[in-house]
C-alpha cells in the first residue's frame, strides 16, 4: 500500500476508535437517564425486531431513490443526527444546551455537509446509537443481530447486490450514513469532478464498492475521480481522493462492545469515564482486526461485504475474552439462564 492508504486506513480505524469509545462513554449515562428501549433486554424477539425494521427501511430508501424522493430521505437522516446528537450531548450538559447543540449539528448538516461536518455527525450518531442499543440488547440478543446481519450483508452484497444500489444512491445526499476518509488534502465534497464510480459506469467497470447493510451500512472504496478508466490502474489506491466507510459498519459491531460493557459478568477495569471489562475490549479489538482486513481487501479494487468481518472479529473477540475472563462460556452467550 502508498502512503496515502496507511493514512487513510488509520483514520478509518480512528473513527472506529471514536465511536466504540463513545458508546463505552454514554452506556452508563444512557441507561441512568431511562433511554432503555424495551423492557426486557435479554428478550431474543428483539433482535428479530430490528432486523424487520432494517429490511423495510432498506425496501423504502431503494424506492425513495427510484421514485427521485432522495430529499425525503436526506431530511430523515439530518433530522435523526440532530437527535442523536441530542442524546449525546445530554450526557454531558443541560437539556437547553443540548438541544442547541443538537440542532447546529443538523444545521451544520443541511447547509455545509463537508466531510469534516459529516464525519464529526457519524460519530455522534454512531456513539450515540451503538451507546442506545447496547443498554438494549442483552449479550444472546446483540451476539442474534450481529450474526444475523452478518449473513443478510454478504447476500444483499455478493447475492442480490442491493446493497451496492444503495450506496450508490446515498453517495450524493451527503449525510452521515457514511464516514468519509480523505486521502488528499485539497479533498471537498463539493467538488463536482470528483463523484463516485457506480457499480455500473457507463464503461462497464468494476465498481470499487465495499457495501454494508443497515441504513446504507456500505463500507466503500469509492473512486473520487472522475475519470471512467481509473479502475485500470494496477494500484488502486493511487487515483482517489477519499475513501467511504458505510456508518452502520461502526455502530453494528459496537453494540456487541456496549453491551459487553453493560451486561457481562467480568468485572470492569475501574477506568474513568468509560464503562470497560476484557470481553468489551477483546470485541473492539476484533472488531478494528476485521477492519485492517476489510481495507486491505477493497483496497484491491473490489465490492465486499463489511460486516461478516467486522461482525466475526467482533463476535470472536468478545467470546474469547469472555473466557480470558472467566466468564462461562453458556454465560457469555447469554443461554446459562435458558439451558
Amino acid at each position: 500500500m502508498t502512503s496515502r492508504a496507511y493514512r487513510g486506513v488509520a483514520f478509518a480505524v480512528l473513527l472506529f476508535v471514536l465511536v466504540q469509545a463513545g458508546s463505552l462513554a454514554l452506556v452508563q449515562t444512557f441507561f441512568e437517564q431511562g433511554y432503555q428501549a424495551v423492557e426486557n433486554p435479554d428478550d431474543p424477539t428483539n433482535s428479530v425486531v430490528y432486523i424487520g425494521a432494517i429490511l423495510i427501511a432498506t425496501v423504502l430508501m431503494l424506492a425513495a431513490f427510484k421514485y427521485d424522493l432522495d430529499w425525503i430521505i436526506r431530511g430523515l437522516i439530518i433530522f435523526v443526527s440532530g437527535m442523536l446528537a441530542f442524546y449525546v450531548f445530554s450526557a454531558l450538559f443541560s437539556p437547553l444546551v443540548s438541544i442547541g447543540l443538537g440542532a447546529i449539528v443538523a444545521i451544520a448538516l443541511f447547509v455545509y455537509p463537508e466531510w469534516y461536518v459529516i464525519d464529526t455527525a457519524g460519530v455522534l450518531m454512531g456513539a450515540g446509537a451503538a451507546g442506545l442499543f447496547g443498554i438494549s440488547f442483552g449479550l444472546l440478543p446483540a451476539l442474534i443481530l450481529l450474526s444475523v446481519l452478518a449473513v443478510y450483508d454478504a447476500i444483499s452484497v455478493y447475492g442480490t447486490e442491493h446493497m451496492l444500489d444503495l450506496a450508490d444512491g446515498v453517495m450524493d445526499l451527503r449525510i452521515p450514513v457514511i464516514l468519509v476518509v480523505p486521502l488528499s488534502l485539497s479533498y471537498s465534497m463539493f467538488d463536482e469532478d470528483r463523484s463516485p464510480i457506480s457499480e455500473n459506469d457507463q464503461d462497464g467497470n468494476e465498481a470499487t464498492t465495499a457495501a454494508d447493510n443497515t441504513e446504507s451500512n456500505d463500507t466503500a472504496v469509492q473512486e473520487a475521480d472522475a475519470d471512467a478508466n481509473a479502475n485500470a490502474n494496477p494500484n488502486p489506491i493511487g487515483d482517489r481522493d477519499a475513501l467511504f466507510i458505510g456508518l452502520g459498519d461502526a455502530v453494528i459491531p459496537a453494540v456487541l462492545v456496549a453491551s459487553a460493557a453493560f451486561f457481562s459478568s467480568a468485572p470492569n477495569y475501574n477506568l474513568p469515564l468509560i464503562e470497560l471489562n476484557t470481553p468489551a475490549l477483546a470485541a473492539a479489538i476484533g472488531t478494528l482486526l476485521g477492519l485492517l482486513v476489510l481495507m486491505w481487501m477493497v483496497l484491491k479494487g473490489r465490492a465486499h461485504a463489511g460486516l461478516p468481518l467486522l461482525n466475526g472479529g467482533a463476535i470472536g473477540g468478545y467470546l474469547l475474552g469472555s473466557i480470558v475472563a472467566g466468564v462461562p462460556l453458556l454465560e457469555a452467550i447469554g443461554v446459562a439462564g435458558i439451558l
